[in-house]
């Protein structure tokens, strides 16, 4: 037999034999389809030259070679029995077992991607992993929606069971102080519990606000048209003196007119971020909170000197139970800053850190008008 026959058999070979040959170039286009594979799509072999495989795989099929066939290929430099689909001229799918090999330069450039297919009687691993995906989704949203009321009853119970008996015990501290029948020391005492019951209730409110915000997704607002802030800033200002009564705080103050905003959802804003600057801030240096309007935002600043936040503890700043360095047991649970920043985020605002060695500045940036829902 003559060379060129023998030519002429590998090419009769290829061309017809009982499975698909594809050969994809690096971008993912056909260079080449042998004629078995052209007849099941029902298409010449020249009209599928430079068209992109993606053209006859079904929706499924694209799923399947771009989340299987191409990622183990690309790690391994092969693959075998993967399940797709092919669809033929009238949209038919053609499910297909397909094997495929990478054929590279020595640099390592990948050349072409060599593809067999068979076809299948059915879908096989492909269907099986659909149906998989489909259980474990439902599975999943099975335990979101448990999650969801595990959280509603978390809430309740935070929101009654405690704070309940904690108003019984205010309630008793109450009736002491109006009785005329306590001397210094048990007045102190009084004083002291009344300290530990506002202390009590505020961190239930820090963990109702991580349950509501971290949990339910987000917080909800009591929005009020036309707030003048400006008392509502200085209220903050003056309760935060009294038990920061060695502390300075500068006041600078130019809201102008009222805004748009939940008014005790931006005290309590600014109460945590002059709480964090007494806390974590220089004893000796004033603390100075800003705030001012510019035609599209409201903008309002707390900074404090000290020694600067370390740049890769910035951004932790703000995610829930985060805590400084220097810690005591009257910190409370890390969930200021976080709160903070929900806050920030349920106005559609942002929250923007500044810390150098000067001073540390959190600026909070609310945008004027009304976000959309």
């Amino acid at each position: 037999m003559s060379e060129h026959n023998n030519i002429e058999d590998l090419a009769d070979l290829y061309d017809n034999a009982p499975c698909g040959y594809l050969s994809l170039s690096s971008d993912g286009h056909i260079v080449k389809v042998n004629r078995t594979l052209a007849d099941w799509l029902q298409h010449p072999p020249t009209a599928l030259v430079d068209r992109p495989i993606h053209d006859i795989l079904s929706f499924g099929g694209k799923i399947a070679y771009e989340t299987h066939l191409a990622p183990i290929l690309l790690m391994h430099g092969s693959v075998g029995e993967i399940a797709l689909d092919l669809l033929d001229t009238e949209q038919t799918k053609i499910p297909v077992i397909a094997n495929a090999a990478e054929c590279r330069a020595k640099t390592g450039e990948l050349l072409f991607t060599r593809l067999t297919l068979f076809k299948a009687a059915d879908r096989l691993t492909f269907e099986r992993s659909l149906i998989e995906a489909k259980v474990k989704a439902e599975q999943r949203a099975l335990v979101e929606r448990k999650a969801i009321e595990i959280r509603d009853q978390f809430v309740a119970v935070l929101g009654h069971d405690l704070r309940n008996p904690l108003a019984a015990v205010a309630a008793g501290t109450r009736m002491l102080t109006n009785s005329g029948h306590l001397d210094a020391r048990d007045q102190m005492i009084v004083h002291e519990m009344d300290a530990s019951l506002k202390r009590a209730n505020k961190l239930i409110d820090d963990v109702l606000d991580l349950a509501r915000g971290k949990l339910g997704g987000g917080f909800a607002l009591n929005y009020k048209k036309n707030q003048d802030l400006r008392p509502v800033i200085e209220q903050v200002v003056t309760e935060i003196l009294v038990v920061a009564d060695d502390r300075e705080i500068i006041i600078q103050l130019d809201v102008g007119d009222p805004v748009d905003c939940d008014p005790d959802r931006i005290a309590q804003l600014v109460s945590n971020l002059l709480a964090n600057a007494v806390r974590h801030g220089a004893p000796d240096q004033s603390i100075v909170l800003a705030a001012h309007k510019t035609p599209k935002e409201l903008i309002i600043s707390v900074t404090n000197g000290g020694e600067p936040i370390p740049a890769n503890a910035i951004g932790k700043l703000f995610e829930p139970f985060a805590r400084g360095k220097a810690l005591n047991s009257n910190q409370g649970l890390g969930l200021g800053l976080f709160i903070v920043d929900e806050i920030a985020k349920a106005h559609g605002g942002r929250m923007i850190v500044t810390s150098k060695k000067a001073e540390t500045k959190f600026t909070f940036q609310m945008p004027l008008k009304k976000r959309a829902g």
